[in-house]
């Protein structure tokens, strides 16, 4: 983690915090996990109140899913029709995936928090498929309370083992996401193919 930001975090800590999630779950290149590990560590040593962490931290993940949210809501169709032919989406497209958001894929508000990349990308497609709102915070909110509080508590737990753990967890979220990723794609396929027949 760039020094820069360990600094903010041991100076101005739930403020920085916050500030940073904000950023980095709305999108920027911030390393969202390892600044709560770190918080977590920061809480260990007695630097920051566990409490205070996690509301700043979750409230930072609720502003910066909020703001992919509206950006999705506000100019995801309007993105689709002037865009979307270059990368074969089309409002048809958009109908679908509000269906899935409906029904199953509102879950990926609550988990796509564990998947780097996923939750800068869940939001959008919320916004831009027109998930209520109410349904969206239910589901987004409660992610950002769990995702904070798993993180700030590995960090309060691992203590200054903490890089060579989260690196680790890294791996196997990445092996899970690919094995997840291949079953759905071989899903879609099996699917795909049986309506053809």
């Amino acid at each position: 983690m760039p020094a820069a930001l360990i600094h903010w975090i041991s100076r101005y800590g739930a403020g920085a915090l916050f500030g940073l999630l904000t950023l980095g779950v709305f999108g920027l290149p911030v390393p969202d996990e390892t600044l709560l590990t770190f918080a977590g560590v920061l809480v260990r040593e007695g630097q920051i109140h566990f409490l205070t962490a996690w509301v700043a931290a979750a409230l930072g993940s609720m502003c910066g899913i909020s703001l992919s949210y509206t950006l999705g809501r506000t100019a995801g169709v309007t993105l689709v029709m002037r865009y979307g032919r270059w990368v074969h989406l089309t409002p048809a497209h958009l109908r679908r995936v509000e269906q899935w958001m409906e029904h199953a894929g509102k879950w990926t508000l609550t988990f796509g928090y564990f998947v780097p990349g996923v939750r800068h990308l869940t939001a959008i497609v919320a916004g831009s498929s027109a998930l209520p709102p109410r349904i969206f915070m239910m589901f987004a909110y409660a992610g950002a309370a769990m995702w904070s509080l798993t993180f700030i508590t590995l960090g309060w737990y691992v203590g200054e083992e903490w890089e060579a753990v989260l690196r680790t967890v890294h791996r196997h979220v990445a092996a899970i996401t690919i094995v997840t990723g291949t079953i759905a794609v071989g899903y879609a396929i099996v699917h795909v193919m049986m309506r053809r027949r």
